[in-house]
């Protein structure tokens, strides 16, 4: 299987499955408990239609939209994901490589590979930070000081990771970072050399935006360490006033499902929330993103900017979603798969396919802008 074979989400995810040992796979791929909140994010598009209309005269499309300040060519964004020279040596350049000629918005994770300042060099498109709270303070600041320093646009603060999801393919395997694999794990990694070789023929593994603070990439301490030992389980809105008063730009909270913390997330200066379960990665069992967005959007949708991620795999799913009321959608399996399953080439195709099926979409809607989308063209199944 090539990647020109390569037409919709599920056939890269089927060619990232040939291509990565299976840890890894089971690592991008999986989710908490019996990942029934994973499922739910992509079935609850399902249960909602769209409404066409016809003779509108729509040879021309703008997909452009306006989130937090940012003036993005698409309606989709490549969110902050950890890890990600671990799926492909390229890593997060070749996701903001991809995101700049789509015009694009993409985020840096805090367990990012790659420093925020590279790729804020390297880079004009919007970029987000995305981090979470730590027991440190003083490391709080810090990295918001630095991200600031480098020119980030937007701080985005994860609020629903207090403590790690419970991801059991990975205790299969015995998948973490630094690798501590079982025999399962190890015999998965030694059928799929080809990973192997890069991994060590290219840039050492590192996680630059903590490097400083915790040896996790070349020391002791593991990724699950990180949440149970770091993270503080004992967050309140008070400290996230803290943060947004000193970040003094815009902030959003990535993990908020309900309409009363969106509305809290607003008094307290946000500019936007993100409707998140973390791709089902931490709260099995959790409502989707998508059944939120109508009830959120309807009590603080015109006090802050109300986006969502999770189960998003056609254009048709964003089309959906911004007729409720998102100003944009953030994309993660989604260019995680193409990009373990081919690089910058795979994203770039990812993103691609998305684009003609918006535009596509948008023509078969009988409409010409995002801005003409609404609920009125959504019907309810039932």
């Amino acid at each position: 299987m090539r990647l020109t074979d390569c037409h919709n989400y599920e056939d890269f995810r089927r060619l990232a499955r040939r291509r990565l040992p299976g840890p890894i796979y089971n690592y991008i791929d999986g989710a908490a408990d019996d990942e029934v909140t994973k499922a739910r994010n992509t079935a609850a598009f399902e249960e909602v239609d769209l409404l066409p209309n016809v003779l509108r005269g729509v040879a021309d499309v703008d997909l452009s939209v306006t989130v937090m300040g940012q003036k993005l060519d698409l309606p989709v964004y490549c969110s902050p994901t950890a890890l990600q020279r671990l799926f492909h040596h390229d890593g997060e350049r070749a996701v903001a490589a991809a995101a700049e000629n789509f015009g694009t918005m993409f985020g840096v994770s805090s367990l990012g590979t790659v420093s925020l300042e590279e790729l804020r060099r390297k880079h004009s498109n919007p970029q987000v930070y995305q981090f979470y709270f730590h027991r440190d303070r003083g490391l709080n600041r810090a990295m918001m000081e630095r991200a600031k320093a480098a020119g980030v646009e937007v701080m985005m603060l994860t609020v629903d990771s207090i403590t790690g999801g419970n991801r059991e393919r990975d205790k299969r395997t015995g998948f973490s970072i630094p690798f501590r694999l079982n025999l399962q794990g190890l015999v998965q990694f030694v059928m799929k050399p080809a990973w192997g070789i890069n991994y060590v023929t290219h840039e050492k593994f590192a996680l630059p935006q903590l490097d400083d603070h915790v040896k996790m990439g070349s020391g002791t301490a593991s990724i699950g360490q990180y949440f149970t030992e770091m993270l503080d389980p004992t967050m309140t809105w008070d400290d996230v006033a803290e943060m947004v008063e000193l970040w003094g730009g815009p902030f959003c909270l990535k993990g908020v499902m309900s309409a009363d913390d969106a509305i809290r997330a607003a008094e307290i200066g946000c500019q936007g929330v993100v409707l998140s379960n973390h791709g089902g990665r931490q709260l099995d069992g959790s409502v989707s993103a998508f059944d939120q967005l109508a009830e959120v959007v309807q009590v603080a949708g015109d006090r802050l900017d109300v986006m969502m991620d999770g189960g998003v795999t056609r254009g048709t799913h964003v089309l959906k979603a911004l007729s409720r009321g998102a100003k944009a959608v953030g994309l993660g399996r989604y260019y995680l798969l193409p990009l373990a399953a081919a690089g910058r080439p795979g994203v770039e195709r990812a993103l691609g396919l998305m684009r003609d099926e918006l535009k596509r979409d948008m023509q078969l809607m009988g409409r010409k802008s995002i801005s003409e989308l609404s609920p009125d063209n959504l019907r309810t199944r039932g």
